[in-house]
């Protein structure tokens, strides 16, 4: 079965809340295929000075890690029918609210996944986005019901 859909999975990366997105719609039968950010943070930190040389000073280091990544996500996002992006309480996730704003300027559906205790300060990320989940369940629940109407 071709995907009906091609599902962007922004934001944190020390939880398990892709997995189970991507087993929730195996298991519903949905034909839904993902693109995610590189979610080794090692690997996502160091692209940069390793295939375009090391850097002594850390702000040219990471500019060069930044902008291969932007690579990446730009044209996953750019590819994708839906961005999901995900919030965590522990770490601030500076590139997961701009890849909401990314979507949401290129007219990208975004649902927003995070927390109730994180509302308020996800509050202009949440009016820009289309659906604000807070787990993992109901972000499958919600591409059901965009690609078969049905609850």
């Amino acid at each position: 079965m071709e995907p009906e859909l091609t599902v962007y999975l922004s934001g944190e990366i020390h939880t398990d809340w892709r997995e189970r997105i991507e087993e929730g719609t195996r298991m519903a039968g949905l034909p839904v295929e993902f693109l995610a950010p590189v979610t080794d943070h090692q690997s996502s930190d160091d692209c940069g000075a390793a295939i375009l040389g090391d850097e002594s000073e850390p702000f040219w280091r990471d500019h060069k890690g930044a902008k291969l990544n932007a690579i990446r996500t730009r044209t996953m996002i750019e590819r994708s029918d839906v961005v999901v992006v995900r919030f965590g309480d522990k770490y601030r996730q500076w590139n997961a609210a701009f890849d909401a704003g990314y979507a949401a300027a290129l007219g990208t559906p975004v649902v927003t996944l995070h927390d109730p205790s994180l509302t308020h300060a996800l509050k202009e990320v949440d009016g820009a986005a289309l659906a604000t989940a807070e787990s993992p369940e109901q972000v499958v629940r919600i591409l059901k019901y965009v690609i078969e109407g049905t609850l």
